[in-house]
């Protein structure tokens, strides 16, 4: 049986013009797989390098968009357990059909909601706040004393990450692009903020820490930003780079990492944080333990139809946007 629905495709890598919504028949879900009903859909930036076809995240065309969203089951294929018809699900990862009414998605990438957090919530922190968890907790293991510089503070992941990492006694040093932008990073946990519009953020971090760098750099910006992150961490610090929200990053020589002070670099991906069925349940369920203490709270949310999915992306792109995106069906 099949499922009448509506949902974005793209046949060509470009800006947000080549994303057109269709309308599909949705085939009955096969083994392994769920059927759900979306309530609320979460808008990434992983979304807008699927849809530039950047390196490392170009999928065959023609392609859906869309990473992570919450809904209710309305069908169940073979062999699928421990889920049945109106379970409330979110997920991260799976095919990228986000974007769309109704769609099939593996079970493994399920999880249930807890009644007491509403769809919208958790579609605005789902994938945003399962990057923090693994970031803070598993990429680099962080606690009292530490000290991180982290790009894009007042983002959707900056805030998550801000909140979190100041209930952890992490000092957090965030970038953002305003004053506007710079009060929403204070008032979410970040020690000190740099506009980096007006401020050499390389030359304040030194300041901040007496010249010896930061634990720490969260580096989602790219081109724009990473040898200067680099330049900001102590010896044997870590760089972590997980976007680039400016470009590629230019290719790195290792022998620089020794010069700089035996530095770490790593590009990390939610994906192979999450791959393990055990290691994701237990993400989420320390994501819904932070929100649930206020350790993470919930964020200004920006709603768009689902029709408008295209809007959505130039906002972000052009970085008009705070808080987390979501599209409504």
């Amino acid at each position: 049986m099949t499922q009448a629905t509506s949902a974005f495709r793209f046949s060509e890598y470009g800006d947000a013009s080549v994303l057109n919504i269709e309308s599909l028949e949705l085939a009955s879900p096969t083994a392994g797989e769920i059927q759900i009903e979306q309530d609320a859909i979460g808008v990434n930036f992983i979304d807008i390098y699927h849809r530039k076809g950047v390196f490392a995240y170009q999928l065959p065309l023609p392609a859906g968009l869309g990473m992570e969203g919450v809904g209710t089951i309305t069908a169940l294929g073979e062999d699928v357990s421990g889920f049945a018809i109106g379970d409330r699900v979110a997920y991260v990862g799976g095919p990228p059909n986000a974007y769309s009414q109704h769609r099939n998605l593996p079970a493994a990438r399920a999880l249930k909601v807890p009644a007491d957090l509403s769809s919208e919530m958790v579609a605005a922190l789902i994938f945003k706040g399962l990057t923090v968890e693994y970031l803070i907790h598993r990429c680099c293991n962080l606690g009292e004393g530490d000290v991180v510089l982290w790009h894009a503070a007042a983002g959707g992941v900056g805030t998550i990450a801000s909140q979190w990492l100041a209930s952890k006694g992490v000092s957090v040093i965030g970038t953002v692009s305003s004053a506007i932008k710079a009060d929403m990073a204070k008032a979410n946990g970040c020690t000190h903020v740099i506009n980096y519009k007006e401020e050499d953020f390389e030359e304040r971090v030194k300041e901040i820490t007496n010249g010896k760098g930061v634990d720490v750099v969260y580096d989602s910006v790219g081109a724009d930003t990473f040898t200067k992150s680099m330049n900001c961490l102590r010896p044997r610090g870590t760089l972590v780079s997980f976007g680039e929200a400016s470009g590629p990053v230019d290719t790195l020589p290792v022998s620089m990492l020794g010069a700089k002070g035996s530095l770490y670099v790593t590009r990390p991906s939610i994906a192979h944080y999450t791959a393990d069925r055990g290691e994701y349940e237990q993400a989420a369920e320390n994501l819904f333990a932070a929100i649930r203490s206020g350790a993470v709270k919930s964020p200004e949310i920006t709603t768009y139809p689902l029709v408008d999915a295209a809007r959505a992306h130039t906002d972000m792109e052009e970085r008009r946007t705070t808080g987390s995106i979501i599209l409504q069906p």
